[in-house]
């Protein structure tokens, strides 16, 4: 763990100093929350191009992180030098001066606690296996393991998929390549993967909080605005109410023992950010303060707000050269978001278009920042999409209401985010409601600004932006962080009331966060145990390492938990509810396989013609009804309680 620690803190501050090419007057945490996600796509960028070319061994891992830390080179410019040593004297300063505000303390140390607590149940190993205690982490754990793996004992460069042999990963991938960079230089997998998001959390905490707190003006906005991120959720408490007096027991009997989650499932479809989202999604969970640094980019350029750009006039035109370099700087940090998250890019493009057609003066800014992000997203989008099995036709249809099912749309997302799209209304009257002229200018900046967030929720509720139209989450997480500056203005105004405006403004913010603080509690008391490997499967996967080479090709069933994905090798096909959210057709593959399974003259041919080298039979595989008089003429290389290995060439 002590080495994770270091690894995050080292890419933290090795590019901390480019934060000064686009940002003037933030403070070192800031600057540290962003640095930590530059740092970790420095890294993983670099890692993919190094690997490619060499693998990825330790001095490749260890070049991946001195490569994130030369922007530490910046320091020699006396200009950015003295930012630097400005921001780290203002930041002695207020800890050794008292100036720290008690609340902002309690704030930030109550969010690392969470983030370690929660985040250290995304995949702990027992004497019985591996487990999570995300609820909706069953699935993703292994499909994420299996990524890491494939780098660290599959040679897997240039990344192919590891769950359908022969094509492309391209699946957003760099999270996950990071994790084995830490593992190449001895971390563990489990202690990367958790040191690395809840470094990459509090990151998200940081730059959102100071971007709410910007574009409203209010420090009460930007620290209301991660409670709901964190502990988004709609009207499931109603349905715990229900359970409590269904169950006959105390309150607190109920909240430690809870029957289900509240925000997702059956009844729901939105889920909590961090139980659906963050811990099932690394890509998302680094995709998203990168992301989020870049739009306050965006909103100092569309707002006028010239601090981050020194825009001081003179006659040598020093802050238009200046502000042409942040949009560079920030375009090429943007243009590495295909691999990480695309669909932020996604988004980015959305934004940035909007706000082109809305701020057309300012043409000069969002060319070269479009122009910054082309150097890099291009060359990455044209390499992932050469040779994928995905078919891009899937990746957009015409679908309404995103995932509402049968139910009303209206109450459809009334009951999954509760009082959300009434703040939003709130929010958009109180803000055209100023009449101060100086305020009202900004509100209608704001309201501007909104504009595409709103087109995004029109978007996702129109068309599929993915094979399964659950995946519009991506999107329209941004459309919910797009919308906290109305809501948190709303209840940011209700605080500032006298007491009864107060009391009213606190019960809306504990409406908006408890059902999902009913799950994430859930995860962090770890009333979930889920079992994802069992202990026969770690011992064949590690003799699977010890007996095949890193590139051999194996056969298990299309299941999310083969052994196969501890091992680091490839599979022909796996789980077939991923490949199809990616895009891919499994059918004729499981077809296949059950012939193969099913032995014979045809199977013989079929495991031939495909390449196959090993074929696993376990209880996963039960559903595949394998012939095992069959495979007994094959020679068994790995053995564990119900799991056996065939040797098939």
């Amino acid at each position: 763990m002590l080495l994770s620690i270091f690894l995050i803190v080292l890419l933290s501050v090795g590019s901390l100093p480019l934060t000064f090419l686009f940002a003037r007057d933030r403070g070192l945490l800031w600057r540290l929350a962003v640095g930590n996600v530059l740092g970790s796509a420095i890294c993983g960028t670099s890692a993919l191009v190094l690997a490619t070319a060499f693998g990825l061994s330790v001095a490749v891992a260890a070049i991946s992180i001195v490569l994130a830390c030369l922007p530490l080179v910046l320091l020699v410019l006396p200009n950015i030098r003295g930012k630097a040593l400005s921001v780290w004297t203002n930041a002695k300063t207020q800890l050794s001066g008292g100036e720290t505000r008690f609340g902002g303390f309690v704030f930030y140390t109550f969010f690392f606690v969470l983030f370690c607590l929660f985040f250290s149940q995304a995949m702990y190993q027992t004497s019985q296996g591996i487990y999570t205690g995300g609820s909706q982490n069953l699935g993703d754990l292994p499909f994420h393991l299996g990524a890491i793996f494939s780098f660290t004992d599959g040679g897997n460069f240039p990344p192919q998929n590891p769950s359908w042999s022969g094509a492309k990963f391209s699946y957003p991938f760099i999270a996950d390549l990071i994790s084995a960079v830490f593992v190449r230089l001895g971390a563990g997998v489990s202690d990367a993967m958790v040191t690395q998001d809840v470094g990459w959390a509090f990151s998200l905490l940081a730059i959102l909080q100071a971007l709410i707190a910007r574009i409203t003006g209010s420090r009460i906005a930007g620290y209301i605005a991660p409670l709901l991120l964190f502990f988004s959720g709609g009207l499931g408490f109603l349905w715990f109410g229900k359970d409590y007096l269904a169950q006959g027991k105390g309150l607190f009997d109920l909240i430690w023992a809870l029957p289900t989650d509240y925000t997702i499932g059956e009844k729901f479809r939105w889920g909590n950010s961090l139980v659906v989202l963050f811990i099932t999604q690394r890509s998302l969970l680094l995709g998203m303060p990168l992301t989020l640094a870049v739009i306050g980019w965006i909103w100092n350029v569309f707002s006028f707000d010239n601090n981050d750009i020194d825009a001081a006039q003179d006659p040598n035109n020093v802050t238009h050269r200046r502000s042409l370099i942040s949009a560079a700087a920030i375009g090429i940090i943007a243009g590495t978001l295909p691999l990480i998250h695309l669909h932020s890019l996604a988004v980015l493009f959305v934004l940035t278009a909007f706000c082109f057609a809305l701020r057309p003066k300012e043409w000069r800014e969002w060319v070269t920042f479009g122009v910054g992000v082309c150097i890099i997203a291009i060359p990455e989008l044209v390499w992932s999409v050469t040779g994928t099995a995905s078919e891009t036709a899937k990746f957009f249809e015409l679908h309404f209401g995103w995932d509402k099912g049968d139910a009303h749309i209206i109450w459809f997302w009334l009951k999954n985010t509760g009082l959300v799209i009434p703040l939003i209304v709130g929010g958009i009257f109180l803000l055209m409601s100023e009449k101060d002229s100086d305020a009202a200018r900004r509100n209608r900046t704001i309201l501007l600004f909104y504009i595409p967030f709103a087109f995004l929720f029109v978007l996702s509720n129109s068309a599929k932006l993915a094979p399964w139209e659950w995946d519009n989450i991506k999107v329209l997480i941004y459309w919910f962080v797009g919308s906290l500056p109305l809501i948190t203005l709303l209840l940011a105004k209700l605080w500032h009331g006298k007491l009864p405006l107060r009391l009213v403004g606190a019960a809306l913010v504990i409406i908006l966060i408890f059902a999902g603080g009913l799950d994430v509690l859930r995860t962090v008391s770890s009333q979930n145990k889920i079992q994802v490997f069992d202990a026969d499967a770690v011992k064949i996967a590690e003799q699977i390492k010890a007996k095949t080479s890193p590139d051999a090709l194996f056969m298990n069933a299309p299941t999310y938990n083969s052994a196969v994905v501890l091992s680091g090798r490839r599979s022909f096909m796996r789980y077939s509810g991923h490949l199809a959210s990616h895009g891919i057709d499994p059918g004729p593959r499981e077809d296949a396989e059950r012939t193969m399974y099913a032995g014979g003259g045809v199977s013989d041919m079929l495991l031939k013609k495909n390449g196959i080298e090993y074929v696993l039979i376990s209880p996963a595989e039960s559903e595949m009804r394998p012939n095992i008089t069959f495979f007994s003429k094959y020679p068994v290389i790995a053995e564990s309680g119900d799991y056996k290995v065939y040797q098939i060439r």
